[in-house]
Order: C-alpha cells, then sequence, then structure tokens
C-alpha cells in the first residue's frame, strides 16, 4: 500500500476555505494524481482539507470519506502552548534549537515525552487520541501496529490512499508512522500547502511491515502547472 498525506491548499483561516491561489495548487494536485490514479481519498471534515481534495475527487471519480480524526480543531487544542504569555501557537513551532538542547536531543522514542522542549504540556496524554485514531483508520486499510513503526500486515495491499490533512496532523503523525521520536522530527522538518508526503507499506512475506517515506512534502506538481513554488508564500524555492 501507498498512503498519500497531503496538506491543504493556500488557506483563508477564517471563514475556513482556500484562497484562488489554493484552489489553482489544488487543481495542480487533481493532474498529478491522474497520472497514477488513486484507489480511496479521504478528507479532514474541514472545509479547506475538502477543498482541496474534490478536484482530484472528480477528476478520478472516486467519493471523499471524512475522518473526523483528522480535523485540526483537535490537534489545535492538544498541541498549542502559550508563547510570551499570551501568544499561543504550536508547541512544535518553537525554536527548532530548543528541541536540541539541555539533554532533549538524546532522548529517544522512549522517554521524549520527559524533554524540557515539551513539559508545557501533558504530551503523553495528547498523543492517546492521535495514536488510537490512526492506528484504527490503518487497522480498517489492513495494517495493524504492532509497536514503533511496526504494523503486522492483516491484508495485503497494493492501494494508493490519499489522505488529505493539516500541517498539524502531518506534523503529529509522520513521526508516530515512523518511530522516530517527535521533538527530533519536529526540529528538522516541515510540510508545505499542498505538499505530499508518500509512505509505502510494503507487503513483506513475514507479514510484518514498517512504513518507509519515499517522498516529503512534494510539490512537483506546482511546478508543472507554472505556480509560484514557494514554501508557505514566503520562500522561493
Amino acid at each position: 500500500m501507498l498512503l498519500f498525506l497531503i496538506r491543504h491548499g493556500d488557506p483563508v483561516y477564517s471563514p475556513d476555505s482556500l484562497t484562488p491561489k489554493g484552489k489553482l495548487q489544488a487543481q495542480a494536485l487533481a493532474k498529478r494524481f491522474a497520472v497514477h490514479g488513486l484507489d480511496k481519498i479521504f478528507a479532514s471534515p474541514m472545509i479547506r482539507a475538502q477543498e482541496t481534495a474534490r478536484p482530484t475527487s472528480e477528476m478520478l471519480n472516486i467519493p471523499i470519506q471524512i475522518e473526523d480524526w483528522a480535523s485540526e480543531d483537535y490537534v489545535w487544542k492538544e498541541f498549542t502552548v502559550k508563547y510570551n504569555g499570551d501568544f499561543v501557537h504550536w508547541l512544535f513551532f518553537r525554536q527548532n534549537t530548543e528541541f536540541l538542547q539541555n539533554g532533549d536531543e538524546l532522548l529517544g522514542n522512549g522517554n521524549w515525552q520527559d524533554g524540557k522542549s515539551v513539559q508545557e504540556l501533558d504530551v503523553r496524554a495528547c498523543y492517546k487520541r492521535l495514536e488510537r485514531e490512526s492506528d484504527a483508520f490503518l487497522e480498517r486499510l489492513g495494517y495493524k501496529r504492532e509497536g514503533y513503526g511496526l504494523y503486522k500486515i492483516l491484508r495485503p495491499s497494493e492501494e494508493r490512499v490519499a489522505l488529505f490533512c493539516h500541517q498539524g496532523v502531518t506534523l503529529l503523525l509522520v513521526p508516530y508512522l515512523l518511530g522516530i521520536p517527535p521533538h527530533l522530527f519536529w526540529s528538522s522538518f516541515d510540510v508545505n500547502h499542498t505538499g505530499v508526503c508518500v509512505f509505502e507499506f510494503r507487503n513483506n512475506p513475514n507479514g510484518i511491515t514498517s512504513p518507509k517515506c519515499i517522498s516529503f512534502s512534494d510539490c512537483s506538481h506546482l511546478l508543472n502547472e507554472g505556480l509560484p513554488y514557494q514554501f508557505l508564500n514566503e520562500i522561493d524555492l
């Protein structure tokens, strides 16, 4: 199985929607996925994610199935902290070097939640919902989690499955899928508007698989359509 995680296009957060640029990005995604196709399309219940998925859904004639757990509303409540006393933003948006000092950079997957850089939150409690819901999602697709980054193959699949979601969901889900300490991942990675992350769940003969990231935040579809190739409208790529 190939799992595609796609961040929504250039957004308007209030009211929840896409900008004209974001709609063009979504159309470019549809042309990209038309080349090799998809078998299933899932999306967050948020409008910006569904508007991003819709051109692909219409081009491939595949319905959008809504996954409530992938809403950014949940992770915003779970993984935001106050900056300078008042300003609220993602825990993983703190200065990236904070995850790599005071001994936190030495913490592995088993004890990263004790790190000084994440103490504003009870991250154990915050992660429980994401772990439970994403595990259930993948089990429905035929892969049951059995430890850090390991999955039992219940039903070998060659399907191509897309989940249109959000930056926050992606930055939490990717390290969980791969068994990487999240604070180390947050210090070094981010995902672009309509960035496509691809994970291969190889159907190994022994019945156990470990998802491998074979593409991260790819935006080649923007270049193909002659759209501005930028990171979050700030850095020309």
